[in-house]
């Protein structure tokens, strides 16, 4: 009986989460409908690098960050933890322009179980990868920092610059959309929080 797995050779390109062909096609599309000729020498390859481009800004779509969680074996920590400036890079759903800032992230550990800084500023990264607006991102990450750490409180912050106002619409160059999710502890104890925030704010 013949096996039904297909083997893969080294000449049979790897599978694709997005669909190359529909983003080229797509971006075809624009460039007719804004006046181009898609075929003319410096556009030619414009469809297939914006696909590729998607592909990569996009890939949080099709990656879990919940695996990225590995808890620290043998540690005892439960004081704050602060990872602050990691940078992030997103796409606005409403007009696919992308919005550009840093994360930052808090949380108390419960009964130790501490998670490598790394791994903070990966989820960050992954879950940016995706059309969003600033204000989900945020509550998604405390959500799952909170539910997959099993914190005592998490709080999330993040400051970013948003290409659709700034080069579009009112045109505001310069302004800054912050937005913050807070749970456990840091929503509860308003000591707490206030020296996370005081902790943010000392450069």
């Amino acid at each position: 009986m013949p096996n039904s797995t297909k083997n893969h050779t080294s000449d049979e390109a790897p599978a694709r989460a997005a669909d190359l062909a529909k983003i080229e096609a797509g971006v075809r599309l624009i460039l007719e409908g804004i006046g181009e000729d898609p075929d003319r020498p410096g556009l030619q390859n414009t469809p297939r690098r914006v696909a590729l481009m998607y592909e990569e800004i996009c890939a949080g779509l099709h990656s879990d960050p919940r695996k990225v969680i590995q808890l620290i074996p043998g540690e005892t920590h439960d004081e704050m933890v602060i990872v602050k400036d990691i940078p992030i890079y997103s796409l606005c759903e409403h007009h696919l322009l992308p919005f550009i800032g840093a994360a930052h992230i808090a949380y108390i550990p419960k009964r130790g179980g501490i998670v490598g800084l790394s791994k903070i500023a990966r989820i960050a990264d992954l879950m940016a990868k995706r059309p969003q607006i600033q204000e989900r991102l945020t509550t998604d990450i405390a959500d799952l920092l909170f539910e997959e750490l099993h914190a005592t409180g998490v709080m999330v912050v993040i400051e970013a610059s948003h290409l659709c106002m700034e080069m579009r619409g009112i045109k505001k160059p310069g302004s800054k959309t912050i937005t913050s999710a807070l749970r456990g502890g840091f929503l509860k104890d308003p000591r707490t929080r206030a020296e996370a925030m005081s902790l943010l704010r000392n450069n």
